[in-house]
């Protein structure tokens, strides 16, 4: 089984390819290792209160030039939505989530379940690409695609969001 510190690590070679100028986040222990990661390569990091204040924060620095990514945890999704299909979506400015999965297989949380499952549907019915990372994708995949789905961010001018599920669950 691939730790999530393993996986963390793969995520943060994808985010050092990217090279971001800053990071926001919410506050959580599963991302801590990432986190940890960023600021030790000297990428500003900033917590956020809440998620759709990313989205607004991001905005604004994508359309000034600068290379903002939020991680948040898929969880917090449903408070970014309004934000992310009124603002970036609809006027294709390009923002790059790094979504931390919960619920599944390993998830010893029982309240994360009733929105953590409904994720994609969600993300789907919003028109909101996404790409998925978790334990059917072997790992050597896991830092390309982070840098290929920031690509296609790029390429598209619409948010962007990677799946990533740093827990033993799929």
């Amino acid at each position: 089984m691939v730790s999530p510190e393993t996986r963390s690590a793969a995520l943060l070679a994808g985010l050092r390819e990217i090279a971001p100028d800053y990071v926001f986040h919410l506050p959580s222990s599963t991302l801590k290792s990432l986190l940890t990661g960023l600021a030790e390569l000297g990428i500003t990091v900033h917590p956020l209160t809440r998620e759709e204040e990313g989205i607004g924060i991001a905005s604004g620095l994508a359309l000034a030039g600068r290379k903002p990514v939020l991680v948040i945890q898929d969880n917090g999704l449903g408070n970014a939505l309004t934000a992310l299909t009124t603002f970036p979506q609809a006027y294709h400015i390009p923002i790059f989530l790094l979504v931390s999965q919960r619920g599944g297989l390993g998830e010893y949380n029982s309240m994360i379940h009733t929105f953590c499952e409904r994720v994609e549907p969600i993300l789907d019915a919003a028109g909101i690409r996404y790409f998925k990372l978790d334990a059917r994708i072997p790992l050597e995949e896991w830092t390309p695609t982070v840098a290929l789905a920031y690509q296609y961010m790029q390429t598209t001018h619409r948010p962007i969001a990677v799946l990533c599920n740093l827990m033993a669950g799929q």
